[in-house]
């Protein structure tokens, strides 16, 4: 079994900066990728931004968060993270960790973050 746990949301003037973390245990073997997405209210969840675990961590973004967003993982804590720059109002939504292997992906929970013009 695999857990997924994101923190680090908040609220935050746009222009600011966030860091999100995603937590995880239980057995990591055979992962493909761990990924975040976001969900605005009526809108349909999206990536933000995927690391390729099996190929040496290429990551790749959203076109919409590309030069604002770095998505980075700590092998050694089980960790991935989301440095958020230069944030705008639009990026506002429920932001979620993704781990996924071939057996299928485990979600964590969420996290809001919420940006003010």
């Amino acid at each position: 079994q695999v857990r997924v746990a994101e923190s680090g949301g908040g609220l935050v003037q746009a222009g600011g900066s966030l860091r999100l973390s995603c937590a995880t245990s239980g057995t990591m073997s055979d992962i493909n990728a761990m990924a975040w997405y976001r969900q605005s209210p009526g809108k349909q969840r999206e990536l933000v931004a995927r690391i390729y675990i099996l190929s040496g961590d290429r990551t790749i973004y959203a076109d919409a968060v590309k030069g604002r967003f770095t998505a980075s993982r700590d092998i050694a804590k089980n960790m991935v993270y989301l440095q958020m720059n230069s944030l705008k109002p639009e990026d506002t939504a429920v932001y979620y960790c993704n781990a996924e292997f071939p057996r299928g992906g485990y979600w964590g929970q969420g996290t809001q973050v919420t940006v003010s013009s």
